[in-house]
């Protein structure tokens, strides 16, 4: 058998195993571009399309997917390189790669501020500058323009580069207390996502109060864990397929799905526990949302079947798309900011919405089919035939090791 990202199944004991696969598995730029749909639907919020995400039916969203996979894939881009003695070589690696996320993120932020403030002259709208966090921007410019190039000031729905650029700085730490110990490096990670959590600690705002919404201090976690599965499966390890942990994992996303659906959350589940332990809260990452998007990772690893629904051609638009994820992820972006614009300054309905957030999707396609064709027109051969170990959700986005 295989498992759902392409690897072997080895026996234990009659349990099966999950080990790690030689070559690329398109099921991994299959979720890669769902994440990123459902990114740019959610980013147009209220319209008919956005029930269809996966935020509707359980505590985690494609935030965590991508923070989990980005893990994985940066283990699998930086982790070995690291471990053969180019420390030095690799951490600059890390490092370049972290500046290009920031400048991307103050390219967006700079265009999204160009789209609002154009539609505000044009249709002479000004509650487009003080939508989505501009409000600052407007009324103390010289402030806020220090927050925005500290990524202390980010707008609304351009606050995901930033963690990601945030958690590349600390990596070449998290691998070095990994080649000593993968327990170690979790638990101090956890440490960290913990004490974040009960003390409300995070990356501070500037020139308003509060913590980043996405804080780096406590998504880190997500994503050390990502890497320390990567790195237990590289150097010989297993995750083992037990009934118990399936079980466990397949009720708890039941229970999520009806908690969403009924929906619950009038529920007191604190027992006089910390808001990090027992609540939903996304910046501080709280335990239901993590539990729910590991449990979910560990039914799609250990189920062949399930990997297989994403299991399509190499050729296939989806997999196409999954191959481009930076380019993707910005013009995304940019659309989603244009069409939150747009219907502020002329309303929307729910035909609108359809016609708008379908339109910005197949753009998307269509970018990625040009970067495929044009990348086949240059001779680059594509990394989903090199039969190399394949990078994983984003890892074109958050950890490339060029």
């Amino acid at each position: 058998m295989t498992d759902a990202l392409g690897g072997p199944y080895a026996g234990r004991d009659g349990v099966p195993v999950l080990q790690v696969g030689a070559s690329r598995n398109t099921s991994i730029d299959v979720i890669r571009a769902l994440c990123l749909i459902m990114i740019f639907v959610n980013h147009v919020p209220g319209n008919p399309l956005e029930r269809l995400t996966t935020k509707n039916f359980g505590f985690s969203d494609a935030a965590e997917i991508f923070v989990l996979l980005s893990g994985v894939s940066a283990a699998y881009a930086y982790g070995a390189k690291y471990g053969q003695g180019a420390r030095l070589v690799t951490t600059l690696k890390i490092w370049r790669r972290s500046g290009v996320l920031y400048v991307a993120h103050l390219a967006t932020t700079v265009a999204t501020l160009g789209i609002f403030s154009f539609l505000a002259i044009v249709y002479a709208k000004p509650e487009l500058l003080e939508a989505i966090n501009i409000a600052p921007v407007m009324a103390e410019p010289a402030k806020a323009l220090v927050g925005l190039v500290t990524l202390g000031h980010q707008l609304g729905y351009n606050n995901i580069l930033p963690v990601y650029a945030a958690m590349l700085l600390l990596l070449p730490l998290f691998l070095a207390i990994g080649e000593r110990s993968l327990t170690m490096m979790v638990a101090l990670s956890g440490a960290i996502w913990l004490v974040s959590g009960c003390l409300q600690l995070g990356f501070p705002n500037y020139p308003n109060d509060g913590v980043w919404f996405l804080n780096p201090l406590s998504w880190q976690f997500l994503f050390v864990i990502g890497i320390a599965a990567a790195l237990h499966l590289r150097r010989g390890g297993a995750l083992p397929a037990r009934r118990d942990l399936l079980l466990a994992s397949f009720a708890y996303l039941v229970l999520s799905f009806a908690w969403v659906r009924i929906p619950l959350w009038g529920v007191d589940t604190s027992f006089g526990l910390p808001a990090v332990l027992t609540g939903f809260d996304k910046t501080f990452l709280s335990l239901p949302r993590l539990l729910h998007v590991l449990a979910a990772g560990y039914l799609i690893a250990m189920i062949p079947q399930l990997g297989q629904i994403f299991r399509l051609s190499v050729r296939h638009p989806l997999s196409v798309l999954g191959r481009h994820a930076l380019p993707v992820f910005l013009l995304g972006t940019l659309l989603s900011m244009a069409a939150q614009a747009w219907r502020i300054a002329h309303g929307s309905t729910a035909l609108s919405d359809i016609a708008m957030v379908s339109g910005g999707t197949m753009l998307l396609f269509a970018l990625a089919w040009f970067l495929e064709w044009h990348r086949e027109l240059s001779g680059s051969r594509p990394a989903a035939r090199s039969g190399q170990t394949p990078d994983l959700v984003l890892s074109t986005l958050v950890a490339r090791g060029d």
